[in-house]
């Protein structure tokens, strides 16, 4: 059956991550090692996991605010107008001595890609003063350091972690999250992450499943599209994912949602694609 669209329910969500300046260089085929592709074309936007995850929930209909760092050059503060001109609250991001973070990104005629990421000012945020508000609902990533994200778990009301790119996770981290996000070759490599209290594990184009301390408690299948570019596809998942739990949507129709948003966000360039509200994404079963 198709479930009707809900009344707008706005939720306030804080996200806590990368800002980046996206470098993509899109090709027809990506070079192997020691070679060179002279077809590439070049595009300059913004990007980070933590800026694209926060521009999506905006554009989905959450009130959010991104706590993250930048330079104080021309990308920091493009990147401050920018964010302010989609509706996102940039109060909470710092102005570091180091320069904004840059990622280098090539993006193949299927749509695949790799990127290399320059840290930059993502790695001088300071973990003191991050200013969440008391009982806050955060969504973090790991393009910053441990020391960041702890203290956004520890300063939440309810926290969400897109564990990515994986790495080992302290325990005391682990007992803060109360959702996990991760695609399947992360949660393969985060054996520590398989009974949280709510895990995520997306698969691409056959979709994602739900579990609840290691049992299946929902999944959704993937939605055809025409692949343009991967690189914003999981952070707009994970915006709607955790923009639905938040208002009060089923579990179930929570990430059929977030898998029709991946979607639409895959058949488009940007990093941080053109959305419609949440609501638009219809749910069928």
């Amino acid at each position: 059956m198709t479930t009707s669209p809900s009344p707008d329910r706005a939720v306030a969500l804080t996200v806590v991550g990368a800002i980046n300046v996206d470098l993509t260089a899109r090709v027809q085929r990506a070079p192997g090692a020691g070679e060179t592709v002279a077809d590439g074309v070049l595009q300059h936007g913004p990007g980070g996991k933590g800026a694209n995850q926060a521009v999506a929930a905006a554009r989905l209909g959450a009130d959010v605010r991104l706590i993250g760092g930048v330079g104080d050059d021309p990308d920091g503060r493009g990147i401050r107008d920018q964010l302010a001109a989609i509706g996102v609250d940039a109060s909470g991001v710092q102005t570091t001595a180091a320069a904004t973070g840059t990622a280098l990104i090539v993006v193949d005629a299927t749509g695949e890609n790799s990127i290399v990421v320059c840290a930059g000012a993502n790695a001088a945020i300071d973990a003191e003063s991050l200013g969440i508000e008391p009982d806050s609902a955060v969504l973090a990533q790991l393009e910053v350091a441990d020391a960041v994200v702890s203290a956004a778990a520890h300063a939440a009301g309810f926290f969400a972690l897109n564990a990515a790119p994986a790495r080992p996770l302290p325990r005391a981290l682990l007992e803060k999250c109360d959702l996990v996000i991760v695609n399947e070759t992360e949660y393969a490599q985060l054996p520590e992450v398989h009974d949280a209290p709510l895990l995520c594990v997306t698969l691409g184009a056959a979709g994602a499943r739900l579990y609840r301390h290691g049992e299946l408690v929902a999944s959704a299948p993937g939605v055809s599209t025409t692949v343009r570019n991967t690189v914003g596809a999981g952070d707009a998942f994970c915006a709607a994912l955790v923009v639905g739990l938040l208002r009060g949507d089923a579990e179930a129709d929570a990430l059929a949602r977030a898998c029709a948003v991946g979607a639409a966000a895959v058949a488009d360039d940007a990093s941080q694609p053109a959305l419609d509200a949440l609501d638009s994404y219809a749910v069928t079963a």
